[in-house]
């Protein structure tokens, strides 16, 4: 009998993109985030890329109700969850349907064939087995009876069978964690704790987990089993981290470093909701988590929250953000600090819940009524979204104004390992609450002006209510520049518009200059914001490494501009803008600098991969596109 080591080559590879797909009952999302925590465990830089079917109920078996989880994992620093994946795991021919297009010439496509009836195949579309048709020639194909399988190493439980068929999806991760040497204990830990009341269901996941590792241990098919070691990181105490997680993770920080209470007023909506969850854990902090009957309720008590001295936040999507804007619009009028995070979706309307897209910035730079400037920064990472949501605060805490923060679907799901940061080096944003008469009224007496303001800054102050004597009055009415008392004149609502507007202005002197990644000295610039940051910076290296260098940069503060962004535009020839949305920053750049941005567009609920962003440019270069 031929010993399973000596039969099996070991492989290093300095990457590898998985992609597991099935039914939205499958367990998909579950296997990825399992197999990237074990890879996390492992030392390798991870990235990943989740997607979740539109539907809450979607038909079983269709290609509507597919739910995919690609995880790219490396031995080196990498950018994106990947272009093409290398390997795809598909529980049910919609699975397949839906995702053969995604994987690379070549690669390995590993099938459920318990799944691959006559029934399942007619439902998501096939007419002809795709086994049989020729269509998976390009492929290595393992055909894997994963659900019998499944079912007949929890023979011995005392688990019914349509509970064990759902352990499959353990069974697929054990295979691939066999494949590519993978721990097994990271998910025996996980299935205990997550169980352990349901000692039927520890035991029967642990066993479907087991004997996919054993199949591909000891079967014929697999003659190559892969490794990818650790990358390289720097000293520290990691973590993996979604972007909602990192998001009220920072949020949490911001009112420790501003040393005040928490309040997050918010509405349940998809891609948002995580944020609500993951901040209602941390109670400990003295948070209060408000989740109102609508999007309008939960804006107004962030507003009253503001007043009262919290440092207030509410969340939501693009959605939300058109049903608050009349409230964000009376934050703007009042001049409270108040921070808006936006997880943009598909739209319009309903849109595309679950996948992602970045076409809400005009929304949030303009889409208010009036003249209703507010700053605008966004988030280019996961991880980034901690240390965006302390930067929104410090802005609105500073300069006593509404902030939106945008990030998106992607960075909102997506997952990478997070080297926690030295609580001692981040920043001091707390402030001063105003306690003492500033101002003297017309007969002379002490007095409270809660629009006198700061002459750096133009900041007003800020006072408790019930602070004695500095009793005052907020509200959608304009109001007269230092007293706060209602005034309709023609020339003070100019004076007071244009003081909001260069207040917010003002702030560009705050923020860091835009930073030029290459050498200064190039034709072509390549200008990202929000989460194409990954996909620009992977696009920038294989373009140097085909001889095609450009330089590039990334804004993460659209309003005000970073203070250096046109002189920088203006070096260029050539300036390329890659967004998730139909061109708006090249819109607000051409009339701001008067240069010449060309936009790179894609509206698929994806993000963008390295080589779209290089197919873009050549058509602008060939004169596909105007």
């Amino acid at each position: 009998m031929t010993n399973t080591a000596d039969r099996v080559d070991k492989t290093n590879l300095d990457q590898v993109v998985i992609r597991f797909a099935g039914d939205s009952g499958d367990g998909m999302q579950l296997t990825g985030d399992r197999f990237t925590s074990a890879s996390a465990l492992a030392g390798n830089d991870v990235l990943t890329l989740p997607e979740y079917p539109a539907e809450i109920r979607a038909p079983q078996g269709t290609v509507a109700g597919v739910s995919a989880f690609q995880i790219h994992i490396s031995d080196h620093e990498i950018y994106t969850p990947g272009d093409e994946p290398d390997v795809l795991v598909a529980m049910n021919p919609a699975a397949l349907k839906s995702q053969i297009a995604r994987i690379k010439s070549g690669g390995t496509v590993i099938l459920n064939i318990d799944a691959f009836d006559e029934r399942n195949l007619t439902k998501c579309g096939y007419e002809v087995d795709p086994r049989e048709d020729g269509s998976l020639d390009d492929y290595i194909v393992h055909e894997v009876p994963m659900t019998s399988l499944t079912v007949g190493a929890t023979a011995d439980i005392d688990v019914k069978k349509r509970d064990a068929e759902r352990s499959k999806n353990l069974f697929a991760l054990g295979l691939v964690s066999w494949m590519y040497t993978r721990s097994l204990e990271p998910t025996i830990d996980w299935v205990e704790k997550k169980f352990a009341k349901k000692p039927e269901v520890v035991a029967a996941n642990i066993a479907a987990l087991k004997a996919g590792h054993a199949y591909g241990e000891t079967t014929e098919m697999f003659a190559d089993q892969f490794e990818v070691v650790a990358a390289p990181h720097a000293p520290g105490t990691y973590t993996n981290i979604t972007g909602n997680a990192a998001t009220a993770w920072g949020m949490i920080a911001a009112g420790e470093l501003a040393k005040l209470p928490i309040f997050l007023g918010s509405y349940p909506i998809t891609p948002a909701s995580d944020i609500l969850h993951e901040l209602a854990k941390h109670k400990n902090f003295g948070i209060r988590t408000f989740q109102a009957e609508d999007e309008i309720a939960a804006a107004g008590a962030a507003v009253g929250a503001a007043f009262g001295g919290h440092l207030a936040f509410t969340t939501t999507s693009g959605p939300g953000v058109a049903l608050k804007g009349e409230t964000i619009s009376l934050a703007n009028m009042a001049e409270l600090p108040m921070v808006i995070i936006n997880v943009q979706r598909g739209g319009p309307s309903t849109g595309l819940p679950t996948k992602t897209e970045a076409s809400d910035l005009l929304q949030a730079v303009y889409g208010r009524h009036g003249e209703s400037p507010l700053p605008v920064v966004a988030a280019y990472s996961p991880s980034n979204c901690f240390d965006m949501a302390i930067e929104a605060s410090r802005i609105a805490l500073k300069y006593r104004t509404p902030v939106i923060l945008l990030t998106d679907g992607y960075l909102a799901n997506g997952a990478e390992p997070w080297n926690l940061p030295d609580v001692d080096g981040l920043p001091d944003i707390s402030v001063e609450f105003t306690t003492e008469f500033n101002a003297e009224d017309a007969n002379g007496n002490p007095a409270f002006y809660p629009f006198l303001r700061d002459p750096e800054t133009l900041a007003r102050p800020w006072a408790l209510p019930g602070t004695p004597g500095l009793e005052h009055r907020l509200g959608g009415l304009e109001k007269a520049d230092g007293s706060g008392n209602v005034e309709y004149s023609p020339e003070n609502h100019e004076l007071m518009s244009r003081l909001r507007k260069a207040k917010v202005d003002g702030i560009a002197s705050d923020i860091p200059l835009v930073e030029v990644h290459g050498t200064g000295d190039r034709d072509t610039l390549l200008v990202g914001w929000g989460s194409t940051a990954g996909s620009i910076t992977y696009a920038q290296t294989l373009l140097e490494q085909e001889g095609t260098p450009v330089d590039r940069i990334h804004l993460t503060h659209i309003s005000p501009f970073h203070s250096n962004l046109g002189e920088v535009l203006k070096r260029y020839k050539h300036v390329y803008v890659p967004e998730l949305n139909m061109g708006q920053l090249v819109k607000m750049l051409r009339s701001e600098f008067l240069v010449d941005a060309k936009s790179i567009t894609k509206m698929k609920g994806l993000p963008f991969t390295a080589r779209e962003i290089m197919s873009g440019m050549n058509q602008h270069i060939d004169g596909v596109v105007a």
